[in-house]
């Protein structure tokens, strides 16, 4: 049985009607007629009851429909499938970046737009406080993080770029005359708090002792970065960030040190 008389077929169980068939179909109402027929013949029985008010499927006519239909959709999806991928990826990816880490990658989403010429990127802004709920949301599809992640349902892939890790601090912090500072001095400090970060995550650039075992205290709890910037240019508590923050925002009261 051909592919297209398995979908005449379908379509007339659906429509009970050989013109609504035909025009849905964009065939004649001929060809409809005639495919049936032939279905018939070749199976060796009645699948439509057909008068001139109505039609009806037959029991064996029901069954035929029970059985093709599955079958029938799981030819079409794999075409569809081989479709797409024969003219390449498609749909929408949701990437989600802090700040300006998009433009630290901006080689790579533009190898991906050329080899995906029909996929469409979106981005959505990842708060450093809270960096993995829009993961666990279903918000975004892929984020770009600072390591480590050791999240059980989350898959890491490849790095992309790295980065120092500084100290932010307000103009009139003690630090902030300093050529550098060591981690021991950062139990002079007070570091801003996270939302829903892993404390893993947070200790890359906010540990909670010293290498010696000195506590680090923990300042106001924040969840955007707007109000990491706030918070310390406020003098009310320094940040570790990604060295990058340092060439991206030149925030007024702010200076990030080595």
């Amino acid at each position: 049985m051909e592919l297209r008389d398995i979908e005449i077929f379908l379509t007339l169980a659906e429509e009970l009607h050989f013109g609504r068939t035909a025009e849905r179909l964009r065939v004649t109402p001929a060809r409809v007629s005639q495919a049936i027929k032939k279905q018939e013949r070749r199976i060796g029985g009645t699948l439509f009851d057909r008068t001139t008010r109505v039609v009806r499927l037959t029991p064996l006519g029901e069954r035929l429909h029970r059985d093709l239909s599955a079958g029938y959709r799981q030819i079409t999806a794999g075409i569809e499938a081989a479709a797409q991928a024969a003219h390449g990826t498609s749909g929408t990816l949701i990437l989600g970046t802090m700040g300006p880490h998009s433009l630290t990658i901006g080689d790579a989403l533009d190898r991906f737009q050329t080899r995906h010429p029909n996929a469409r990127l979106r981005h959505r802004e990842i708060q450093p406080p809270s960096p993995l709920d829009l993961l666990r949301s279903g918000e975004i599809d892929v984020a770009l993080l600072w390591l480590p992640v050791r999240e059980p349902d989350l898959t890491v892939g490849p790095v992309t770029h790295t980065s120092p890790v500084m100290l932010m601090v307000s103009a009139t912090h003690p630090f902030a005359e300093r050529d550098s500072i060591g981690l021991e001095d950062l139990a002079d400090c007070t570091l801003v708090k996270g939302q829903s970060i892993p404390a893993y995550m947070e200790a890359t650039l906010a540990p909670h002792h010293t290498p010696t075992g000195r506590p680090i205290r923990r300042g106001p709890e924040v969840s955007t970065w707007q109000e990491v910037l706030t918070v310390v240019s406020s003098g009310q508590a320094a940040a570790g960030v990604a060295g990058d923050a340092a060439g991206y925002y030149p925030w007024p009261g702010l200076r990030p040190d080595p």
